[in-house]
């Protein structure tokens, strides 16, 4: 039995890794499709069917870009720090479950599909997160150019500033649940969207409890994985790049796919804990945990073709100001609520 264990622990990860890193390369055509339609552009349309082969030319250019690493900068950093990037995002899919458990057909084996279903998942999804701050940082600090360095350091800034309402919003919800486990936080909503009664006993989606919660989230999620309208750490009306200016080849896709794994790990944590994930795993489950994950990251997309960037002052007024205090006061209700 460990012997199965492990292989299936092994054959997890793999998948994981395989599958998120497609993912964030298709991810790309997608979005330079939907942001093509909604600007009233053809994008991708040269390289294949509809420019469908383009995920692959791009993945080909990354791979056989020449590998520079520009004279002055501290090498031994500024070659770490897109691994941190990349692996801190694969880290945090550890305690996710992406669908309900299944019997291995013909056998009596029963597949978890959750690599590690540990007690304290959403502390450790969130603590994982927030160490992949150190790759932009590292990253900036050990270029040679100051506008790297202005980019890691502003950054920085705003990824720990809304890690503080990532935490505040979330725990409403669990002093509901009364659990950090992501699986525990599916069961409770399992009875579905129009749930079982009016009373806060499980059933409805989180959601409908706590909406408040929800939209701070979800704010706070566009900052975590700097997508637009936070995109402040590298603006895309800027000249350079951000921290990854002087990054080329593979180690700057390597922030690219951390990057767009955040907003996949992201979807998912979303779509678990206020959306009913993937309700009581039957064998629709699956399919609806996919296409509210599938909605989220359109959401991403949409937003970014929609929204312009805000600058850095009006970023933080946003967290300290206006956020910060709703995550409080949504707090203290639910605390009354529950008590009374």
């Amino acid at each position: 039995m460990e012997t199965a264990y492990l292989i299936e622990t092994i054959i997890k990860i793999v998948t994981i890794l395989l599958v998120f890193s497609a993912l964030a390369g298709i991810g790309t055509y997608f979005e330079r499709k939907v942001l093509a339609f909604m600007q009233r552009r053809l994008g991708p349309m040269v390289v294949g069917p509809y420019g469908i082969a383009q995920v692959a030319a791009d993945g080909i250019k990354l791979f056989t870009k020449e590998d520079i690493i520009p004279t002055n900068v501290v090498a031994k950093i500024f070659k770490i720090a897109p691994v941190i990037t990349a692996a801190t995002a694969f880290m945090a899919a550890a305690a996710i479950p992406f669908m309900p458990s299944f019997t291995v057909p013909f056998t009596d084996y029963v597949v978890n599909p959750i690599v590690a279903d540990i007690n304290v998942g959403v502390l450790y999804v969130l603590a994982v997160m927030a160490v992949g701050l150190y790759g932009p940082l590292l990253g900036g600090m050990a270029s040679a150019n100051k506008y790297s360095l202005l980019s890691a350091a502003r950054g920085a800034a705003v990824f720990i500033s809304y890690e503080v309402i990532t935490g505040l919003s979330l725990i409403a919800p669990l002093m509901m649940i009364g659990s950090f486990s992501l699986i525990d936080m599916n069961n409770f909503q399992s009875a579905g969207l129009m749930g079982l009664d009016g009373e806060m006993t499980g059933g409805m989606w989180m959601v409908v409890y706590q909406p408040v919660a929800m939209i701070l989230f979800v704010i706070a999620g566009f900052a975590e994985t700097g997508r637009t309208p936070f995109h402040l750490v590298a603006n895309d009306h800027e000249i350079i790049d951000g921290f990854g200016t002087e990054y080329s080849g593979m180690r700057w896709g390597l922030f690219f796919i951390g990057e767009y794994a955040n907003m996949f790990f992201y979807a998912f944590l979303i779509s678990i804990i206020f959306f009913g994930g993937f309700g009581d795993g039957t064998g629709w489950g699956a399919l609806a945990l996919l296409g509210k994950v599938s909605f989220w990251f359109f959401f991403f997309l949409w937003t970014r073709a929609a929204w312009p960037d805000i600058r850095p002052d009006q970023l933080m007024s946003l967290c300290w100001k206006i956020l910060m205090p709703l995550a409080v006061i949504n707090v203290v209700i639910t605390g009354f609520v529950l008590m009374f």
